[in-house]
């Protein structure tokens, strides 16, 4: 499996690099939405994980780019933002998840739900 995770943060990419160390998904960086719309067409991962608010490019309007442009694959949002109006803004803007941040404990059993 092949995991694109789009986030500005380090931190949160350092931190979920160290969950996803324990399984054999291949993992995939893109620090903004503008790269990580390049990446998904270069890669064609099985799961982007997009960060909502990001600088360049948000998670919002990149998701849009990619559903705009033919892209087909899941898209989840990570977002610290856990409003109603959050989570379906991300929905209408083309993912398919929402994930809220912090991330909890039983994150990589639903990235497993996610892409089974």
């Amino acid at each position: 499996m092949k995991i694109l995770l789009v986030d500005d943060n380090e931190d949160i990419r350092k931190m979920l690099r160290r969950k996803f160390k324990k399984t054999k998904w291949e993992i995939i960086e893109a620090v903004n939405g503008l790269e990580g719309v390049e990446l998904a067409f270069q890669h064609q991962p099985d799961l982007i994980l997009m960060d909502m608010h990001m600088p360049v490019l948000d998670g919002h309007e990149a998701t849009k780019r990619l559903r705009e442009q033919g892209y087909t694959g899941k898209i989840a949002a990570l977002t610290a933002s856990v409003m109603r109006t959050q989570s379906h803004e991300a929905l209408e803007k083309g993912c398919d998840y929402f994930i809220a941040k912090p991330i909890t404990k039983d994150f990589i059993e639903q990235i497993r739900k996610i892409l089974e």
